[in-house]
Parts: structure tokens; C-alpha cells; sequence
């Protein structure tokens, strides 16, 4: 019971029960699989498969857009059918187009294969947060905050994992990894398979014998209020394109910053999210608590955006003090909106399509993902003012976010109650 609940509340240290705990251990497994493939995959479309960089740069930019539908797709089919048997289906679909890397080297396969596993990928992601928000119910914000704890940790493990192993073989090495990705999959399926079904309202009120209610959700794309909210969103996510382009480029373009000095920060960030997302979450607990935070959030953004712009003033004492005030400034407004997004993504959806509207919101991620690397290297060409622009861009979204939500939620406590008692 120790390692289940916090001594001074009674509180579960994992809500959901032991199904909340499976999907933990499922979040752990998968993010070390995927820390395997992901660090190696550019290394192994072009020392084993052979490609070019133009071919392997199509082959990301393509797989990645045909990708983006599995968000929308994979809530879609949530609420249609048993979450749990989607879950499954879309990890065996992982597995498989993984598998598939193995067996080819012709670049129309492996473009279709990686296509696949975008799919998957962006559709697991949807699910499983769509699984948390059910089996968690009131205690949302801290599970989200523990399983992403878990899947950062998950993360370095596989990075790590990689690094080893291409420090000790050749070429096989990548496919090892590659396959060591494929299995997890399956494991993870497998894993899936013992996980309880959670409470679905858009199955409850189809299998009452009460009428269903004529007054059904307009759906996510007719939602002018989410569809507004899922547009900051996509702003507000530029955090991830600063940790994979920005802060490197930035760090090469100085000439006074040590270029040794980026991989350590991103090992900062990884440390910082892992030891702070959870105690943080409970400043998110409730959705009012939720939208407050989005004022810090946008003093968080700014002073990133701040000092980056100052570290091209300094020598390489004052850069280095500089940067890794602004990776912290950047990491904290990535801890924030973690808290913040999984709270109002959720409590903006109506019950009865939860699935829909969490798969709409997935797609903020995957816009991000292609205006971020423009954003922050526009920035870069920009200079000094690019920086403090970009930081104070992201702050004003912050702002028009907090009141596009302001009047779809309510004024009680939508997420944890005053005293809060688990029922697991």
C-alpha cells in the first residue's frame, strides 16, 4: 500500500488503480522502444537502407504528413468502438510497420511503412491520453503528470540504450535497435490486452435503454471555440522545436557559446521535466487552477525568448549562464503546458465525444511540428530581436488562449474536489 498511496493525503501515488498502473508500465515500455529507433532512424535509412539525403528527407517530410491523420482517426474510432481493442490494433500496427523496416530497402516501401508508424504513433498517443483522462476520472491531471514522468524517463533509457549499442556493434546494431522498437510494440499490445475497459459516456448513453439525447455534440470541427484553442495550442507546443533546433542552431551561430554546451542542455531539460512534472502538476489540479496557469506560462515563454536574444551579447561565460537560463525558462513553459493542455483539452470536450475532440487537439502537436523548425530558425536569421519576438509571440497566444476558454468553462471544480479520496 506504501508504494501505491502518499502518506500525507491518502492520495494514490497512481491514480486509475491497477489499470492506471498498467498503462504506466505501457508508457514506460513504449518510450524506451521508441527512444531506440528514434535517435537512430536518420543513421539507418542511410548506412542500411542505403538512401540518399534527399530520399531520406522526403522520407520524413512525406511519412510525417500522411502521419498526421492518425490523431483524428484514432479518436474517432475511441468513440465508436472498445478503446482498449483500438489500443491494441494500433500498437500491432507499430509493430508491424516496424517489422517491415526489416524485410526492405526500396524506398516506396519503406516511405509506406514509415507512414504506418506515424499513424500509429500519433494515434496511440491520442488514446492513451484519452484512456488516462477515463480511468483516472477526477485525479486526470496528476496521472498525466506521472505518465509522462515515466515516458521521459522511458525516453533516455532508449537514447541511452541506442548510444551503447552503437558503441559496441556496426551495422547490425541498427537493425537490433530497430527490432528491439518492433517488440516493444508487441509487448505493449500484449500489455494492453490485461488492461480494463474505462467508462465511456458516448457508450453508456448508446447501450441505455434510454433514449439517445437528441441534442448530440456538433463534433470538433463544426466547434469554432476548440477549433480557436487548438489553433494557441499549436503556438504553444513551439517549445519542442526550441529544444531540437532552436537552442542547437542558436549555440553554432554564437561564436562565444561552447557547441559541447547543447547536448547538455537537453539532458537538462529531460532531468528538470522528470523531477518537477509531477510536484508541478498540482498547481493544474482543478480547470480554473488550470487556466490561471496560463498567465505564468506566459512570463515562462518571454523570459526564454528573453534570454536568448542576451546570450549573443556576453562572452562565453555570460552565453553559457544564458542559455541554460533560457532552457529552463523554455523547460518550466514546457512543464506548464503539459498541465495546462491535458486539463483544458479534456474539460472543453464535450463527455459524449471526448475521442473526437482529443484527436482534433492532437493535431496541434503535428502542426507544430512543421511550423516549429521555420518558427525558431526565422528567429535565428533574425538575430537578437528574432528571439525576444519569438518569446513574446508565444506570451501574447497565452493571453488570446486564456480567453477563447474563458467562456466554456464553468465556475465549479471540474477535475479534483476539495478533498480528494480515491475510489481505487
Amino acid at each position: 500500500m506504501a508504494l501505491t498511496r502518499r502518506k500525507s493525503t491518502g492520495e494514490p501515488r497512481i491514480p486509475g488503480g491497477p489499470d492506471g498502473r498498467r498503462m504506466v508500465v505501457i508508457a514506460l515500455v513504449d518510450r524506451i522502444g521508441s527512444g531506440l529507433w528514434a535517435t537512430v532512424s536518420v543513421l539507418y535509412f542511410t548506412y542500411v537502407a542505403h538512401l540518399s539525403l534527399a530520399e531520406v528527407g522526403t522520407l520524413a517530410a512525406v511519412a510525417g504528413a500522411l502521419g498526421i491523420a492518425g490523431a483524428p482517426s484514432g479518436g474517432l474510432l475511441a468513440d465508436r468502438f472498445l478503446l482498449t481493442r483500438v489500443l491494441v490494433a494500433v500498437q500491432l500496427l507499430r509493430a508491424a510497420a516496424s517489422f517491415g523496416l526489416l524485410a526492405t530497402d526500396r524506398f516506396a516501401l519503406l516511405l509506406a511503412l514509415t507512414a504506418l508508424g506515424g499513424f500509429g504513433d500519433r494515434a496511440s498517443s491520442v488514446l492513451t491520453k484519452l484512456y488516462a483522462a477515463r480511468v483516472a476520472g477526477p485525479d486526470r491531471v496528476r496521472y498525466q503528470a506521472v505518465q509522462r514522468t515515466v515516458a521521459n524517463a522511458g525516453w533516455a533509457i532508449g537514447g541511452l540504450a541506442a548510444a551503447l549499442g552503437l558503441a559496441l556493434g556496426g551495422t547490425a546494431a541498427y537493425r537490433w535497435l530497430l527490432l528491439g522498437d518492433a517488440l516493444s510494440f508487441a509487448a505493449v499490445a500484449l500489455l494492453t490486452l490485461r488492461c480494463g475497459e474505462p467508462a465511456s459516456p458516448a457508450r453508456t448513453v448508446a447501450a441505455s435503454g434510454t433514449p439517445a439525447p437528441t441534442d448530440r455534440p456538433r463534433g470538433p470541427w463544426r466547434d469554432r471555440t476548440y477549433l480557436a484553442y487548438v489553433a494557441t495550442e499549436a503556438v504553444l507546443f513551439l517549445d519542442d522545436a526550441v529544444f531540437k533546433v532552436g537552442l542547437p542552431l542558436w549555440i553554432v551561430h554564437l561564436d562565444s557559446a561552447p557547441h559541447g554546451l547543447a547536448p547538455l542542455l537537453m539532458v537538462l531539460n529531460n532531468v528538470l521535466v522528470v523531477a518537477l512534472q509531477v510536484p508541478m502538476a498540482r498547481f493544474g489540479a482543478t480547470t480554473r487552477a488550470a487556466r490561471a496557469l496560463l498567465l505564468p506560462l506566459s512570463a515562462a515563454f518571454a523570459a526564454g525568448g528573453i534570454a536568448m536574444a542576451l546570450a549573443a551579447a556576453g562572452g562565453a561565460l555570460a552565453a553559457t549562464l544564458l542559455l541554460t537560463a533560457a532552457a529552463t525558462a523554455f523547460t518550466l513553459a514546457e512543464i506548464l503546458h503539459a498541465t495546462v493542455s491535458w486539463e483544458l483539452s479534456v474539460a472543453l470536450a464535450p463527455d459524449t465525444a471526448q475521442g473526437a475532440y482529443l484527436g482534433v487537439h492532437g493535431l496541434a502537436q503535428s502542426a507544430q511540428r512543421t511550423i516549429g523548425p521555420l518558427a525558431v530558425t526565422a528567429a535565428i536569421a533574425t538575430g537578437p530581436l528574432g528571439w525576444t519576438a519569438f518569446g513574446t509571440a508565444i506570451a501574447l497566444t497565452c493571453g488570446i488562449q486564456h480567453r477563447i476558454v474563458r467562456a466554456r468553462l464553468t465556475e465549479t471544480r471540474l477535475s479534483v474536489p476539495t478533498v480528494t479520496v480515491s475510489e481505487h
